[in-house]
């Protein structure tokens, strides 16, 4: 657990989930007629945090793969 707590691409996760659900849940209840508009916007958000992901990811696993990731340094 303690590793998932640090790990940047949890966070990102937890971020977009959290700006989603109140874009989401403000717009609904505050006015209707613009969730179509709000739908679009977290549309939008979305492949741009799966980008981030994966790119942490990627960097994450050259970093392995060259034996410098911080997990992989001594203490």
């Amino acid at each position: 657990m303690g590793n998932l707590l640090k790990s940047r691409k949890f966070w990102l996760l937890i971020l977009d989930t959290a700006i989603s659900l109140a874009g989401f849940f403000l717009t609904k209840y505050a006015s209707p007629e613009s969730l179509d508009a709000a739908l679009v916007v977290i549309g939008l958000l979305q492949p741009v945090f799966v980008m981030v992901i994966g790119a942490i990811a990627y960097e994450d696993g050259q970093a392995l793969a060259a034996g410098a990731h911080p997990s992989q340094l001594p203490e």
